[in-house]
């Protein structure tokens, strides 16, 4: 039977009309859309779109229990470990993952993976928020009695606590911010990923058992030795990345100028795309530059425009084909207005006599040969320079882990950019402590921090069976 060559698109708002709200763009499949989409799946009995999933969802299987119309059954199997679909069907980069390793790929455009599982996901929500089925693995296994502590609430962290608690361990997950999610809801936008979509996941966890509790920094109202001597016998630090690069280029400290970081937790955190209900503090520029070319520029970008802009550059020292950003992101970016200035890099901000940013001063460049990662670099083309008046500059050029771990926790190692020191289970020099995500890799995808988090929660398993020796004084094991 020939396969249909060409992927079922997803509906989406127009563009004229999504740029004056925060509600979702891309709106999901309809089940009659899904089902033909599912349909393209050639069922390959070596599964290689598994291969591409950092945790492992029976990619298959779940399709074809879509097909059969059995849509409880292709959400189990996806819980089986992904604890959240919902999430990861909306912001996995598949095209780069999963997707890659269709063999329908090869022939056409690869089968929507990610789609499908954005729509069983969303079909299991919707008969949550209803209260018509039960909740996941709502039969809680019997206690272990042992106690493990999650530092963090970002994918990682509550992909490890998922996991075990399944495994019946009591489990409590520590969050600094006001808000559960971690970068799920400070760093990517409502019209990404909903907030209360986060929260409904989240709640399944507490179904499970999990304790989740906020405004408790680790490092500074607990460190990481008194958690142990509060009694947990294991600990998974999942802090994230979220201490923000700048260029070191004059005039970043002008006022207007601010980090991707700041700019969108801001905007999420303090509900500025709720501006009839919150009279949120972040700077609306009609000017606004911003520098990079990942998703957290997209999303900087495509925030600004709904917060009133007139106008917004996109400034990116490489091409389009080099950029880090998921395609869909670029493509909706466009669509919705943004400038792209490729091959551009800031060389100073401008400001008026009261240190307001008024314009960026850039260089265009070209590209050399490609450095160790593979990556093209760049070179400024002399003469070249050009400036933009802008009112506002949002500088999204990548993030390192903040340190305040490293500053309170003795005898941990850390990598020369902030990182801790893990083995790919996600052990560390000091024994039960484990960590994962971007506090280990840096800033990569939400779906590889789950990944991490369930293979540390296999680790902590392991180890809880047969614990070292106690943290010593100086926080290094026996």
């Amino acid at each position: 039977m020939a396969v249909e060559k060409k992927a079922v698109p997803m509906p989406t708002q127009p563009a004229a009309e999504r740029i004056k709200n925060f509600n979702e763009v891309p709106l999901g499949y309809s089940e009659e859309e899904a089902l033909k989409e599912a349909s393209r799946c050639l069922q390959c009995k070596n599964r290689p779109c598994v291969s591409g999933c950092p945790v492992c969802i029976s990619i298959p299987e779940f399709i074809k229990a879509i097909r059969e119309h059995d849509y409880q059954k292709a959400i189990d199997i996806i819980h089986n470990t992904d604890s959240l679909p919902c999430v990861t069907g909306r912001v996995c980069p598949q095209e780069d993952q999963c997707q890659a390793f269709c063999v329908v790929g090869k022939i056409g455009e690869p089968i929507s993976i990610g789609r499908l599982e954005r729509f069983v996901a969303d079909w299991d929500l919707n008969k949550r928020r209803a209260a018509e089925s039960k909740p996941v693995n709502a039969a809680k296994p019997a206690s272990t009695d042992k106690k493990v502590a999650i530092v963090g609430s970002g994918p990682a962290g509550l992909a490890c606590a998922a996991e075990l608690a399944k495994k019946g361990h009591e489990v409590t997950v520590f969050e600094g911010f006001h808000e559960f999610g971690g970068v799920l809801v400070y760093g990517i936008p409502e019209f990404r990923l909903p907030k209360s979509i986060v929260a409904s996941e989240i709640e399944l966890l507490r179904q499970l058992g999990v304790t989740l509790v906020k405004n408790v920094l680790i490092g500074r109202a607990l460190t990481i030795e008194d958690l142990f001597k509060e009694g947990f016998q294991a600990i998974f630090i999942a802090t994230g990345a979220g201490l923000p690069k700048f260029m070191d280029i004059p005039g970043e400290n002008f006022s207007g100028v601010y980090s991707a970081n700041e700019f969108l937790t801001r905007v999420n955190l303090m509900k500025a795309y709720l501006p009839e209900d919150y009279d949120t503090p972040v700077k609306r520029g009609k000017r606004v530059a911003v520098i990079g070319g990942g998703n957290v520029a997209m999303d900087s970008a495509r925030t600004a425009l709904r917060l009133g802009a007139e106008h917004v550059y996109l400034i990116y020292r490489r091409t389009e084909k080099e950029m880090p950003a998921r395609i869909e992101e670029v493509e909706h970016a466009k669509e919705e207005g943004i400038e792209f200035k490729m091959l551009a890099n800031p060389l100073r901000y401008l400001g008026d006599e009261k240190c307001i940013v008024t314009a960026v001063e850039c260089v265009q460049m070209e590209l050399t040969e490609e450095d160790a990662s593979g990556r093209r670099g760049t070179k400024p083309i002399p003469g070249s320079e050009f400036r933009l008046e802008i009112d506002e500059a949002i500088v999204a050029i990548g993030t390192t882990p903040n340190p305040i771990i490293a500053r309170t926790t003795a005898g941990l190692k850390f990598k020369k950019h902030g990182e801790i020191d893990a083995d790919e289970s996600g052990r560390t020099s000091v024994p039960g402590v484990f960590a994962g995500g971007d506090i280990v890799t840096g800033a990569a995808t939400v779906v590889t921090a789950m990944g991490a988090g369930r293979k540390a929660a296999e680790a902590i398993e392991e180890y809880l069976a047969s614990p070292p020796g106690p943290l010593s004084k100086s926080g290094e094991g026996e």
